[in-house]
């Protein structure tokens, strides 16, 4: 099956879940390459990265401490087209991946993805418990199917921002190694 690559490293500071990648994003070869998503200028306006860049050069993220994966690697259409297998084999690779690369903070992009992955309701924003030691936060989804409003999704992406600043302060305050769980 031809996917999309992970773009992981140990201990970045934000891993950005997607739900699956779209058939044209895995034809292109890159995250989030629909003509309607949203993602990569909200990701720079909302302040998460400091310039501009587009899915053609989605592999940068990691120049700025970002990860990008998905909870289920196969590529459709749409999120509708998943099985119920498929995101229980996700929920067990997703969960390797965060345990192995340790990220400071995890936010998932779109409220069905967490909701999957976590087998409970949620709301949108920072969510009381941490995965692996890392902060969790529910992004609106950026996809062009979303019926929210790009302001609605750019205001959830700042506070993103916001968290992923905090918490690297705060690491940076109590030094490395040191667990910053609350």
């Amino acid at each position: 099956m031809r996917t999309l690559p992970d773009h992981l490293r140990k201990g970045m500071k934000l891993v950005i879940v997607g739900c699956n990648p779209s058939e044209s994003s895995v034809r292109v070869g890159h995250y989030y390459a629909g003509r309607t998503n949203q993602f990569w200028p909200i990701l720079y306006e909302s302040g998460v990265v400091p310039e501009p860049f587009d899915y053609h050069d989605d592999k940068r993220v990691i120049e700025f401490g970002i990860g990008l994966t998905d909870l289920v690697k196969r590529p459709t259409k749409g999120a509708e087209e998943l099985t119920r297998g498929d995101f229980a084999e996700g929920r067990i690779v997703l969960s390797q991946k965060l345990e192995e690369f340790s990220p400071h903070v995890v936010a998932f992009n779109g409220k069905i993805v967490y909701e999957q992955f976590s087998q409970r309701k949620c709301k949108f924003g920072l969510q009381k418990e941490q995965l692996y030691g890392a902060r969790v936060y529910v992004l609106p989804s950026t996809s062009g199917q979303n019926a929210q409003g790009k302001s609605e999704k750019l205001r959830h992406f700042r506070k993103l921002a916001q968290v992923v600043a905090r918490t690297e302060k705060e690491r940076d305050t109590k030094g490395p190694g040191v667990n910053t769980e609350k």
